[in-house]
């Protein structure tokens, strides 16, 4: 059975898509400590991005890579929820989804010291 939401289309979709997405970022913000801490860098680190960048190139690199962390982290945290309403119960998938997802945003993090670093100190 397909979602009674999918036969929405043109202006209608955009506006119901964009309310989903602010409700996604407040329910990430307000349930996931991972997601705050990230977002409290992310607000440090973009303005420090647009004034150490020389250069437009330099500024989307940094920027992009910080907030790929926050893309990542809102999958993960999907990822999760979902093996959780799935079941409580400790099983050797759930734990392999968790952890994978966990390994996709650790990659991020990384991605992030790599660009910062080639572009500050290269």
């Amino acid at each position: 059975m397909e979602s009674p939401f999918k036969g929405k289309t043109g202006l209608r979709r955009v506006w119901n898509a964009f309310h989903y997405s602010l409700d996604g970022l407040r329910a990430a913000y307000r349930h996931e400590d991972a997601f705050r801490q990230e977002m409290l860098l992310a607000l440090l680190m973009i303005p420090l991005a647009v004034w150490l960048g020389e250069g437009a190139l330099e500024r989307a690199l940094m920027i992009g890579s910080v907030l790929l962390v926050l893309i990542v982290e809102l999958l993960n945290s999907a990822i999760e929820a979902t093996v959780d309403r799935i079941s409580l119960e400790r099983h050797r998938l759930a734990k392999r989804a968790k952890d994978i997802g966990s390994a996709a945003v650790l990659i991020a993090l990384i991605n992030v010291a790599v660009v910062w670093g080639l572009v500050l100190f290269d």
